[in-house]
């Protein structure tokens, strides 16, 4: 299926691009979410009439998560857990326990933009992670898993 792409979309194009498409992806996720349109020669005329708007949008995105970024880089968070004598986690911690930790600090941040590379953090001590506010901006942060 052919879309228009109405922002960046990762490992996909950026916004204006016409791209081709599984008619699943673009019926169950692009679509519904207002990330692409189909490509037919009306919605290509509409989205010429409106593409200053959503790239003016797309920039005004784009400074806002940059900003949240600057304030956000460098930031500690500690969870608290149960754990064993070995320093093992009785459990994990997951994105959304670092999530609630980012809203104590004052951040409000969705689960999904927490990158755990390894998975959920099993023992205690200091780890880094990657906060993606944006499809180009990452925040950099440390969570320091402690015992109760």
């Amino acid at each position: 299926m052919q879309i228009i792409l109405l922002e960046k979309v990762v490992n996909l194009g950026n916004l204006g691009d016409v791209v081709k498409v599984k008619d699943g992806y673009a019926r169950n996720f692009l679509i519904p979410q207002r990330m692409a349109k189909r490509a037919t020669p009306a919605a290509m005329a509409e989205f010429e009439v409106r593409r200053a708007e959503l790239e003016k949008a797309a920039a005004e995105k784009l400074a806002a998560a940059q900003e949240l970024a600057e304030k956000m880089n460098g930031t500690a968070v500690s969870v608290a857990r149960k754990a064993g004598m070995d320093g093992r986690l009785f459990g994990s911690v997951g994105n959304a326990d670092v999530a609630e930790a980012l809203k104590a600090a004052g951040f409000s941040i969705d689960k999904s933009a927490i990158r755990m590379p390894d998975g959920p953090l099993k023992a205690i001590g200091e780890f880094p992670l990657d906060v993606a506010l944006h499809t180009d901006v990452l925040a950099n942060i440390t969570v320091a898993v402690s015992a109760e």
